[in-house]
């Protein structure tokens, strides 16, 4: 067992490449400087003292870097874990509206984390995904990563020479280094932005980011404020995008296993503060996608780059913080979009290829597109239902018609 472990991580040294490595990079910048603030408001909605939100930054890096590394590296996979963003919002939102302690937002995070590893235990989740129609799911992850290369473009308003900059970078990488046209772009951007004085300069302290344990207190009020809303909105908003852009990339990989790796992960370190950890889809894009390596098969040292990085993050907490959020947020949005235009555009190909679907799948491509947000719950979801609703009307219009 020891030597076949030496062998694979040898065998990770050996196929992992700089556009990899890059892609791992630019997955923990985009997501992690697109929602860390957000992360931050949860915690001080539960009046976290500065310790407990380093902390919450340990568990987080910790449990993202690890459910995406070993995985990874064990299945020679991409396996893309990230925190619930939408999670964090509607605990931002709840905690401040209910007054909850953070003893008691720990007994909802643990409560979460029961109900996830019950959906990845029972295969519920897996079985509920592969029914969904391929047209159907590439439409979803259209939809989603879509906003992103909106945002690519819509920079261009605040920081024009910096965006334009990236996207002829871009355009000549694809032209004449297409494996390096990511890494070429991120370069030339932050010797731009650095040239122009527009990096952010923070004040880095070195300093171990420490766990600290909260002993969790279970109370109704509690489990049906946060844990429930917490537990939809991570299923519905992040677990089903990510499973689609699992699918669209690809991979056959145990959906059940890694849903329930991501559950008995936020089990243990919810007293430390991770709140929910589950599938990824927008960064899993970033390092699914053929911009992160030409071969399908060594695409998962990218994976395992992001969490080898991750965990960097859990080490040193605030002074990663620190150096990311460094960049301009035009920045973000530039390198995210134009990291994932191959990855769009292939799944929407994917979700108008069949006649019989295109219209079902556009309907979920538009919905989710539009960031609709229903009774607390995202466009992802209502994406799919209205693409499933869709799609279901007009099948049974044709068996009448045949019948």
């Amino acid at each position: 067992m020891h030597f076949l472990h030496f062998l694979r991580s040898f065998s990770f040294f050996k196929d992992l490449s700089l556009s990899a490595f890059t892609a791992g990079f630019v997955a923990v910048l985009v997501g992690f400087t697109s929602s860390v603030a957000i992360v931050f408001q949860a915690a001080q909605a539960f009046h976290a003292t500065p310790a407990q939100t380093s902390s919450w930054m340990w568990a987080l890096g910790w449990g993202m870097g690890l459910c995406s590394l070993l995985p990874s590296l064990w299945w020679r996979k991409p396996v893309m874990v990230a925190w619930s963003t939408p999670g964090a919002a509607v605990l931002a939102t709840a905690g401040l509206a209910g007054g909850f302690s953070m003893a008691e937002a720990v007994g909802a995070f643990m409560v979460c984390a029961a109900l996830i590893t019950l959906a990845g235990v029972t295969g519920w989740f897996e079985k509920i995904m592969g029914r969904i129609p391929m047209a159907i799911a590439s439409a979803l992850l259209a939809g989603v990563l879509a906003r992103f290369g909106l945002q690519a473009f819509i920079a261009a308003q605040t920081a024009l020479g910096l965006v334009v900059v990236m996207l002829l970078s871009y355009l000549v990488g694809r032209r004449w280094v297409p494996r390096y046209a990511v890494p070429i772009t991120l370069l030339s951007a932050i010797v731009y932005a650095a040239a122009n004085g527009q990096l952010v300069g923070t004040s880095v302290t070195w300093s171990l980011a420490m766990p600290v344990f909260t002993a969790p207190v279970f109370t109704l009020s509690a489990a049906i404020s946060l844990a429930l809303p917490l537990f939809v909105v991570t299923m519905a908003s992040q677990n089903l995008p990510g499973v689609a852009a699992i699918k669209a990339a690809g991979y056959d990989l145990p959906i059940s296993k890694i849903i329930t790796l991501t559950g008995l992960a936020t089990l243990v370190l919810a007293p430390f503060g991770a709140f929910a950890l589950n599938l990824s889809a927008i960064t899993a894009a970033i390092c699914m996608g053929r911009e992160a390596h030409p071969d399908p098969a060594r695409r998962y040292t990218a994976a395992a780059a992001c969490g080898a990085i991750y965990i960097v993050i859990g080490i040193f907490g605030a002074a990663v913080t620190g150096l990311l959020t460094a960049f301009p947020k035009e920045l973000v949005a530039a390198i995210a979009g134009l990291a994932l235009l191959g990855t769009i555009g292939g799944a929407l190909s994917t979700a108008v290829q069949e006649e019989q679907h295109r219209e079902a799948a556009l309907i979920t491509f538009l919905v989710t597109l539009s960031g609709v947000v229903v009774a607390g719950v995202g466009s992802a979801f209502w994406g799919v239902v209205a693409g499933a609703v869709a799609l279901g009307v007009q099948q049974v219009g044709r068996r009448k018609t045949a019948s």
